[in-house]
């Protein structure tokens, strides 16, 4: 546990920084039988001559691809591509991507791969998804779009992933998904430069890493920081998450984002002064919907959808000095087949039809339950939660809380029916915690704000057994 009588601990050894941008990319020795590439060489061209399973080397210096938008090399099943000190792959401005189509087993190394300018949600490395690449030990900058996109059993280990257009990480496949997701040890820092949720408003397209329909993922030892959106954002069906270890810090919005997704573990991460530039823009303009450093949105555990825990577990964490703390949130009107769903044509992965989610058979049993995304199982213990003397007002929130449904005109979860699903039947706990500062906590609606005794006491019996400066049980 990270509580030491209530005070927020030291930061623990295991989540120490990734600094793989101060490192620069890895060195990896040049292996026997590989093929030297030498600048100015035609890298594309040489890959389409030779057989599949070749180990190319580049040697140091800056190799570019063809002048066209479209000079791009394709890898074919096992091909490995591993970078010399100071091997730069450069797109100029010019080449879309670096790295295309679906091979599988390819291994990229030790390169410093800019420049490139992909399109808006595509990536430069593993732009197709190709199966179990990995990505390990390359400096990715100074890209537009992503700096990679992600397939099944992907290993991205100890990159620097900065300074992107949109993403360090856009891990969307279309049609089956990804499974077996690991991003292990990598700097991700500083994406977003092309600042999307102002170029697209309501576009949900920037941060560190967005996730989309992944089922299974290890996200362990990162340094994720000084991003300009959320630092992690799992978005519409993601499944079984492991979020462990990781120092995420000063991102612009949401440390973590966990949207209609569901079973998750966030354990031993320390999250510090996220949040600040999002919080302060809603006070500003008077919103008083309690932005959080962790944002469930719709999100919960379910046993039914297979995983490693049938929880969203929270624990052992430390909060520093962020704009807030936990918010739980599930919008009454946004379900499968409802116009108010931003993930249109989506539905949940118990239901195998969006049409099926409608009238009147949304009003009974089991589509009434099975047609939302919800926040249900969600269970928050033994974290430290510490905010400063200079924070008050909305800065210091944690919150469980739904929105009164209003539509659309046939929905059957109108009136308070989701918030007082949210706050008092779906099984949302918190307890064992460590809070220092002025915490308050929204509960039910925004217009429910209540102080620690009141959130402890009935109806609402939360942070049993947690301190508030009085040691707890």
């Amino acid at each position: 546990m990270l509580l030491v009588a209530g005070l927020v601990s030291a930061l623990p050894a295991s989540a120490a920084p990734a600094a793989a941008c101060e490192r620069g990319p890895a060195s990896p020795s040049l292996p026997e039988g590989a093929v030297v590439v030498e600048p100015g060489t035609d890298l594309s061209l040489k890959t389409r001559e030779l057989p599949a399973g070749t180990t190319f080397w580049l040697a140091g210096g800056k190799h570019t691809l063809g002048a066209d938008e479209f000079g791009q090399i394709i890898p074919k099943d096992g091909n490995a591509y591993l970078g010399a000190p100071g091997a730069v792959l450069d797109g100029a401005g010019v080449n879309r991507y670096a790295f295309t189509q679906q091979a599988r087993d390819v291994v990229i190394k030790g390169l410093t791969i800019r420049g490139f300018a992909a399109p808006q949600d595509q990536g430069v490395v593993n732009h197709d998804s190709g199966e179990h690449w990995i990505i390990e030990g390359n400096t990715i900058e100074d890209n537009r779009g992503a700096a990679m996109m992600a397939g099944a059993r992907q290993e991205v280990r100890g990159n620097c992933l900065r300074d992107n257009g949109q993403y360090g990480i856009n891990a969307y496949r279309a049609g089956d998904g990804i499974t077996g997701l690991v991003v292990e040890g990598n700097e991700i820092s500083g994406n977003n430069t092309d600042d999307w949720e102002k170029k697209v408003p309501g576009c949900g397209c920037s941060g560190g890493a967005k996730f989309w329909a992944v089922d299974g993922a290890d996200v362990r030892g990162n340094w994720v920081h000084h991003n300009h959106g959320a630092g992690l954002w799992a978005d519409t069906n993601n499944n079984d998450f492991l979020i462990e270890d990781n120092l995420i810090e000063d991102n612009a919005a949401e440390a973590l984002f966990y949207e209609i997704s569901y079973n998750l573990v966030v354990r031993g991460n320390t999250f510090r002064r996220n949040t600040l530039t999002q919080g302060r823009e809603f006070a500003a303009r008077g919103d008083d919907f309690p932005v959080g450093t962790i944002y469930l949105s719709e999100a919960g555990g379910e046993p039914r959808v297979p995983a490693r825990t049938s929880l969203v577990e929270i624990t052992d964490n430390v909060f520093e000095d962020n704009w807030a703390g936990i918010t739980l949130w599930e919008n009454a009107d946004r379900f499968c087949n409802s116009p108010a769903n931003t993930s249109s044509g989506s539905c949940t992965r118990l239901v195998s039809s969006v049409s099926s989610c409608s009238s009147p058979g949304i009003a009974s049993k089991p589509l009434y339950d099975d047609c939302r995304w919800k926040t249900q199982r969600v269970s928050v213990h033994g974290n430290a939660f510490r905010i400063g003397s200079g924070c008050s007002g909305f800065c210091g929130r944690m919150a469980m809380l739904s929105n009164y449904g209003t539509y659309p005109e046939w929905s059957p979860y109108k009136g308070a029916v989701v918030s007082d699903a949210v706050t008092f039947r779906q099984d949302n706990r918190w307890y064992d915690n460590a809070y220092v500062g002025d915490w308050r906590f929204v509960v039910h609606d925004t217009s429910r704000v209540v102080g620690a005794s009141a959130w402890q006491e009935a109806p609402y019996l939360q942070d049993a057994c947690s301190s508030f400066g009085d040691g707890g049980c």
